[in-house]
């Protein structure tokens, strides 16, 4: 796949797995259905690291740490999505999801005293005045009591999904591959959401009809492991910055979705808002460099 085939697959990818959970909904429990998702998408990915010869050895330590990115990552952080985007559109918590960005550098400047530019100061501002202005009118003038809990929900869900990011990064310090830890995180996550069903009393059952098992499909392998595997390559081949551009364009895919299938009721607030929001994710996103000073 050439660059452009690979950023266009990333983003629109991940940005209509936002509405593919919510075919989830119905007669399984939303919690069962996470720890489904990243259990078929760990047999695969352990399917593709044994064809490859990738290598799946740590030690016990390493487990450690592979298992609480894989708790936060892809156990509670995706429970709280599940949860959230039962009580208010996709497209919106798609739009809250994207103030991880700026929690990120936020994060890294706390635990790893990573400097912060002027510019990501600027787009941290705008991002959090965009989500406030997208989300509070309509929590404080009519939302109700479970437009306010899936509000709530969702940031609580951004917050610990910038955790677990900032758990990847201290992995990656200390030389632990992406692909193998993803791998084996998502198995440990898989693990921990099904542990919390038996305590809680989820009922593992599974719903057999085409809505279900085709969006369960389709989250697992393309939006857990394909769209992944394409954005990697693209870091591999232009570099962080300029694949981070796709994290700024998936709202946007998600935001049309949810306007096309949930009837998304578009205001002013919710239209400057989610440009405010963009704009601040464009703003905190590492400055390319110019092809003089990579060597190109």
């Amino acid at each position: 796949m050439n660059n452009l085939s690979l950023y266009l697959a990333s983003v629109l990818i991940w940005g209509s797995t936002w509405l593919a959970i919510t075919f989830q909904y119905g007669t399984v429990a939303p919690e069962v259905s996470v720890a489904y998702r990243f259990a078929l998408a760990a047999v695969l990915l352990l399917g593709w690291c044994f064809a490859r010869g990738v290598g799946l050895r740590f030690t016990a330590r390493q487990h450690g740490w592979i298992a609480l990115q894989g708790a936060t990552m892809f156990g509670a952080n995706y429970v709280l999505v599940y949860l959230a985007e039962q009580r208010i559109p996709s497209g919106l918590m798609a739009v809250i999801f994207s103030l991880l960005s700026v929690l990120n550098i936020l994060g890294a400047r706390a635990v790893f005293a990573t400097p912060i530019a002027l510019r990501a100061v600027l787009g941290t501002v705008l991002g959090i005045a965009g989500v406030a202005l997208v989300c509070l009118p309509k929590a404080a003038f009519g939302g109700g009591a479970g437009f306010r809990a899936g509000i709530g929900l969702a940031v609580v869900a951004t917050l610990v999904s910038s955790f677990s990011n900032l758990l990847s990064q201290r992995n990656q310090r200390r030389g632990l591959p992406v692909v193998p830890t993803n791998t084996l995180g998502m198995l440990y996550g898989a693990a921990f959401v099904a542990l919390y069903c038996l305590i809680a009393g989820r009922s593992f059952s599974l719903d057999l009809s085409a809505r279900y098992l085709g969006s369960l499909a389709f989250l697992a392998l393309f939006g857990s492991v394909l769209a992944f595997g394409a954005y990697l390559t693209l870091i591999g081949r232009i570099g962080a910055g300029r694949a981070g551009y796709a994290m700024v364009a998936i709202p946007v895919v998600a935001l049309a979705l949810s306007t096309a299938f949930e009837h998304l009721h578009w205001e002013w607030s919710l239209a400057l808002g989610a440009a405010l929001c963009l704009g601040g994710n464009l703003l905190v996103l590492p400055k390319t460099p110019k092809p003089a000073e990579t060597g190109a």
